[in-house]
């Protein structure tokens, strides 16, 4: 297996040596086991630079968006806790308006409730009431359901309704409604994430991880070198858990999740129902948009190359993650870099992302 996907490492390489990233870990594997993993470069460009190692932890950024979002949502859906159908303006007081009365749970999974991409609302808010506030009462972009624009600010309310039905939950059990802090978004991951897998995956990692984290920026906004601190600006001022970004994790946590995913499809119950979990990959009937809830799914442009199969499923993360999972071929594919170090002002792994996924593919063959 590793001479055939000598390709991908050479490609790998050569990224790293056009200072695209400083560090990559690739995994590779099927349903029912890791076929192949591999890490190249250092950690940050320093002569010193500790190397990247399958150990090493990245900032995963927006595969935050289905590995706990859409995942959480699933259950909550199962377990009979939220209706996709239901109207936003059940959920949030502050969501009114004629023009965004018919807007459903459904329709922020699928990037196509209005909302505008992103706002800094770091600048000047904090914590969940300010950004509820903000996001709930922005103008929209456009009319719901007639399009959709990759949104932020969607799963950020996301996560909200999140903790607020865990907390319902935990009222009705006895517990202590939403003071109940096992009722956060990162407490219920942590749940989540202890029945997937043993390597790390969590919000808001131990400053023990550092030594083997992947630095992202040096942000000028905290005036520091970030690391094991959530990039996106946002989540960090949300205290670094958000239904949109802030989790952190290795190649082996994210690989252990496609796994997961893969036997939900094909019809065991792990993350969700396996019906609800197809009814989530399905691409969604908005105009011109190629996502379903939460995922992306593939088309010519996407990020996974153009050799994947149709119905594959994917997502990626501004850091410079990715995930992609051909359930028709019973394959997945993590691709985790640091391609924001020492700037977000790099876009080359776009192309690198693309090729990669195609020497995967043409070196496993059909």
């Amino acid at each position: 297996m590793p001479d055939d996907l000598a390709p991908v490492r050479h490609l790998l390489e050569g990224a790293i040596a056009r200072k695209v990233f400083p560090a990559a870990v690739i995994e590779i594997g099927s349903s029912s086991r890791l076929l192949w993993t591999h890490a190249a470069g250092t950690l940050t460009y320093d002569p010193d630079a500790s190397p990247a190692r399958d150990d090493t932890i990245f900032d995963l950024a927006s595969l935050t968006k289905v590995i706990a979002t859409a995942s959480l949502m699933m259950r909550a859906v199962d377990d009979g806790r939220l209706d996709l159908e239901s109207p936003l303006a059940e959920h949030f007081a502050e969501w009114r308006g004629a023009d965004r009365a018919m807007v459903t749970v459904r329709d922020l999974l699928t990037h196509s409730a209005g909302l505008t991409a992103y706002l800094p609302f770091f600048r000047d808010h904090t914590g969940r009431l300010e950004f509820q506030r903000a996001i709930c009462t922005l103008p929209l972009e456009y009319e719901p359901r007639t399009q959709s624009i990759y949104s932020d600010l969607g799963f950020i309310l996301l996560g909200f309704l999140l903790e607020d039905g865990d907390s319902a939950r935990h009222a009705f059990e006895g517990g202590a409604g939403r003071s109940d802090p096992s009722a956060t978004l990162s407490a219920q991951f942590n749940r989540f994430a202890a029945f997937l897998t043993s390597d790390p995956l969590t919000f808001n990692p131990p400053r023990e991880w550092r030594s083997i984290t992947a630095p992202t920026e040096v942000d000028a906004w905290r005036g520091r070198l970030l690391i094991g601190d959530v990039h996106d600006e946002n989540a960090w001022a949300l205290g670094g858990a958000a239904g949109h970004a802030g989790l952190f994790g290795t190649a082996g946590a994210v690989g252990a999740f496609a796994r997961a995913a893969l036997r939900t499809i094909a019809g065991e119950p792990l993350l969700a129902s396996a019906p609800t979990m197809r009814e989530f990959i399905t691409r969604c009937n908005v105009p011109n948009s190629s996502r379903a809830l939460g995922w992306d799914t593939m088309v010519p442009t996407s990020s996974c190359g153009t050799l994947l199969s149709r119905s594959a499923i994917g997502h990626t993360g501004f850091t410079g993650t990715s995930l992609w999972i051909d359930w028709e071929r019973d394959l997945y594919v993590v691709l985790l870099t640091n391609r924001v170090h020492p700037t977000r002002e790099n876009d080359g792994i776009r192309e690198v992302r693309r090729a990669v996924h195609d020497a995967v593919v043409g070196s496993l063959g059909p």
